[in-house]
């Protein structure tokens, strides 16, 4: 072989030897798709499997601090149904604990600085509770606390009519004939709006009330006004005063009612109307001046309430937070609520079915984002008196147990 011809055929070897070094295998097109399929798989695999890993470690942090959440005695009733999961909202009772820790608050917390009872000149507690917030179940309590605790529980006398606005005439003999009227320890009950007694030249009484939340409270007035009982309660108790509602108004829909913006259900900003559907919860903490007072969802209403709160009632509870508030009356009013939780607990089926109406309907979720929107002075009054009401509870715990200011 000569040699350019060897020279030619190596270079055709090494030609050979590139091909099949270098050469390109196909894959079919759906052995691609199969291997992009499983790397998302494993990749979302990975990513849910870290996600519900941390939230385990989150619980398990919560279970081995004993000595910050379990002895503040966290149950399941402290944090409502729209706040479960939320341990760090500041609106509810651990959450209210971690905002006073990171803020130092906690280390100077007393049950003293937040307990309003012995500024009270009377040894009365005076209840002016706010409609559909469970106070039928708290005048309960009180009637059995009463032969307990050696006081006697009051109430108004029952009108067809509820007098919550007064004039200050009107408002000083009320209090001077009904709420004054008692030579005893006692407690006195009527729904009223909050009366200023340093403005009356009257002494103070003890000021207790419930809360509830707003938009839970509003369903529960529609619902509760076209119950059977209560049409016929009011009409054996007044008579033909009482004139029997039209099938059509009875059943009416409450979610329907938003929706179509039926006049009974629209809720307008400022209005000084409506004052029968009970939407002014602020009105009963608020007080009697009906410029103020009276306005939907008015930030100057809301905010005078707040000071009321702060100024002037020793307990403003939720039965949303049971435990929470029979803890606080127990607490900050022992005269007139030692006992209470055992009472209360002892008799629980017959207070939890009190004034309650079992077949109301589910408010859906658009209509409760419609009545957020138009009830957020209400919302922010309410989640202040819970925020309080967790502060008291925590205060008292801080007393028992100083090492949980750490």
């Amino acid at each position: 072989m000569s040699l350019n011809a060897e020279r030619s055929y190596k270079m055709k070897l090494r030609d050979v030897e590139n091909a099949f070094k270098y050469r390109r295998i196909p894959y079919p097109k759906r052995s691609v798709e199969l291997i992009a399929l499983l790397a998302i798989s494993c990749t979302f695999f990975l990513f849910m499997h870290t996600n519900k890993l941390n939230s385990r470690l989150k619980e398990m942090e919560v279970k081995l601090q004993p000595s910050e959440f379990s002895a503040l005695g966290l149950t399941g009733n402290h944090i409502s149904g729209h706040d479960a999961g939320k341990h760090d909202d500041i609106n509810t009772l651990h959450g209210t604990y971690q905002y006073l820790k990171s803020t130092g608050q906690l280390k100077h917390l007393t049950a003293a600085q937040l307990n309003n009872t012995p500024l009270a000149q009377l040894d009365t507690i005076f209840f002016n509770r706010i409609t559909k917030t469970g106070s039928e179940k708290m005048m309960e309590l009180l009637k059995i606390l009463a032969k307990r605790n050696n006081f006697q529980a009051r109430r108004d006398v029952e009108g067809f009519y509820e007098v919550v606005v007064m004039h200050d005439a009107y408002a000083k003999n009320f209090i001077r004939t009904e709420v004054l009227n008692c030579s005893r320890a006692n407690t006195y009950t009527k729904h009223v709006a909050f009366l200023d007694f340093s403005h009356l030249d009257e002494p103070w009484p003890i000021y207790i009330n419930l809360v509830r939340d707003p938009i839970e409270r509003l369903v529960s007035w529609f619902y509760y006004a076209r119950a059977p009982w209560y049409l016929a309660e009011r009409r054996e108790t007044f008579g033909d005063a009482v004139q029997m509602p039209s099938i059509e108004w009875l059943k009416k829909d409450f979610n329907r009612c938003i929706e179509e913006r039926d006049p009974e259900c629209v809720y307008e900003q400022m209005e000084t109307g409506n004052l029968g559907d009970h939407r002014r919860q602020s009105l009963f903490l608020c007080g009697q001046n009906m410029k103020v007072c009276m306005s939907f969802n008015s930030h100057e209403a809301m905010q005078r309430a707040k000071r009321n709160v702060e100024e002037h009632y020793a307990v403003v509870g939720t039965w949303e937070d049971t435990n929470v508030t029979l803890s606080v009356l127990e607490g900050y009013i022992p005269r007139f609520f030692t006992g209470a939780k055992d009472e209360y607990y002892a008799l629980k089926k017959t207070l939890g079915s009190v004034n309650r109406n079992a077949f109301r309907p589910t408010l859906n979720k658009k209509v409760r984002a419609l009545l957020s929107q138009n009830l957020t002075r209400e919302i922010e009054l309410y989640q202040f008196v819970r925020h309080r009401l967790y502060k008291q509870y925590i205060a008292l715990q801080l007393d028992v147990d100083p090492k949980l200011r750490v």
